[in-house]
């Protein structure tokens, strides 16, 4: 049991850093969800259910990449120190969009945690194309989470 701890501790702690903010930015958002469902939405938007299935699947590619990227020692302080910006940034947003009801913060928090995301390519960018190519989902992802942010802030 040693031996695989010694082997796998970064991957175990990247996979358990990740699911916890997850399981917390889950928990803001379900503590929010009757406010937010309350709110005026843009007419042509994406439907709810797509909205959490694209957060899991970014969390997933974030394991797998990161994982790999450790296993090869590809990942460094900067990068890390990157992930661990985006992993708080993610769950506070949720803690203050969807718990605390703040659109403006809450905008305030998603741009800033767009602009940490793509440091976080551009860091990434120097160990592997591919991966990179990847994770560009979580990118996108957030420029359209910031857009819709922005509408429900100007519409609320």
């Amino acid at each position: 049991m040693r031996k695989f701890f010694e082997k796998y501790y970064k991957i175990l702690i990247i996979c358990f850093s990740i699911l916890v903010v997850a399981i917390l930015g889950s928990i803001f958002v379900n503590l929010g969800i009757n406010w937010y469902n309350n709110l005026l939405v843009p007419n042509q938007w994406i439907p709810n259910f797509v909205i959490p299935l694209v957060w899991t699947i970014v969390y997933i590619l974030f394991a797998i990449i990161l994982s790999l990227l450790s296993k090869n020692n590809l990942l460094t302080i900067k990068s890390i120190y990157l992930c661990a910006v985006n992993g708080v940034l993610n769950v506070l947003w949720c803690l203050v969009f969807f718990t605390l009801n703040q659109l403006l913060l809450g905008n305030i928090i998603i741009i800033l945690n767009a602009f940490f995301g793509v440091l976080l390519l551009i860091s990434l960018n120097k160990t592997n194309k591919i991966y990179v190519n990847i994770l560009w989902i979580y990118i996108l992802w957030l420029f359209i989470a910031t857009s819709f942010n922005c509408a429900l802030w100007i519409l609320n």
